[in-house]
This record gives C-alpha cells, sequence and structure tokens, in this order.
C-alpha cells in the first residue's frame, strides 16, 4: 500500500525569509515525512534573513538552503492547512482549508539575540500542531 502523508501544511509571511522558513524547519525535522511541507511569501525576499538561520542552525536545524517563494494559488490549493505570519488578506482561501494566523513579531532587521524568543514560540506552535493533526489522524 503507498505512504499517504497525514496532512500538507503551507506557512506563509510576508518575505517568506524568516517565520515561514522557521516553520518549515522545524515541522520538516518534527514529523520528517508525515506531514508535506511547504511555504512562500506575498512579497518574497532575495534571501532566507540570516538571523533567522543562525537561531535554527543553534538547535540544529539548517534552512541556510532554502529560498523565499511567491505565493500561489496553487500552493494554497495542495494545502490541508493554509498558516499565515502576517500576510493579511493576500492569501487566497478556498473551502475546506483550516486558515490559521499566528501573529508573531517580524524578525525582519533584528540581530539573533531578538529572533531566538520568535524561533522557539515558532516551535510551540508547530509542536501543537502536529498533535492537532495527528488527533484528527485518529479521530
Amino acid at each position: 500500500m503507498p505512504y499517504s502523508p497525514l496532512a500538507s501544511v503551507l506557512f506563509v509571511c510576508v518575505h517568506n525569509a524568516g517565520r515561514s522558513q522557521m516553520a518549515v524547519g522545524f515541522l520538516s525535522h518534527l514529523a520528517g515525512d508525515r506531514i508535506v511541507v511547504r511555504s512562500a511569501g506575498s512579497v518574497p525576499a532575495d534571501q532566507v534573513n540570516p538571523a533567522a538561520v543562525e537561531a535554527m542552525s543553534e538547535v540544529g536545524i539548517d534552512i541556510a538552503g532554502q529560498r523565499p517563494k511567491i505565493l500561489t494559488t496553487e500552493a494554497v490549493q495542495a494545502s490541508d492547512y493554509v498558516i499565515t505570519m502576517g500576510c493579511g488578506d493576500t492569501c487566497p482561501v478556498f473551502p475546506g482549508k483550516k486558515y490559521l494566523d499566528w501573529a508573531l513579531e517580524d524578525p525582519a532587521g533584528k540581530g539573533v539575540e531578538a529572533v531566538r524568543p520568535i524561533r522557539d514560540e515558532i516551535r510551540g506552535r508547530v509542536e501543537a500542531l502536529i498533535s492537532e493533526i495527528d488527533a484528527g489522524r485518529r479521530a
């Protein structure tokens, strides 16, 4: 029988360079291939925020090779969960998707010391999301 992931998750923030990239790193690290994960931004930056890369490296997760991507309708349609992190109403809405808005401070322009608490909050939210997805599968 072919393997089927539990769910697919799309993390969206404006620049797809900090919060969403850290969330992808945590979800990929903690859930492995059980959950398909992607990210995008409404106005993607040229590169991932170096302070976010450093903060994630401190916890053993390498996001240095990631690249910001533009938000597409197809990415939203392909996802079960769409989690916005400050992109407001630029995210298309489709029936049957679960939309969550995580109000998180933007790490843009901040040093690693200021990014660490944001990173830690993202980890907690990702862990709760994994628990919710697992519980939904058992239900």
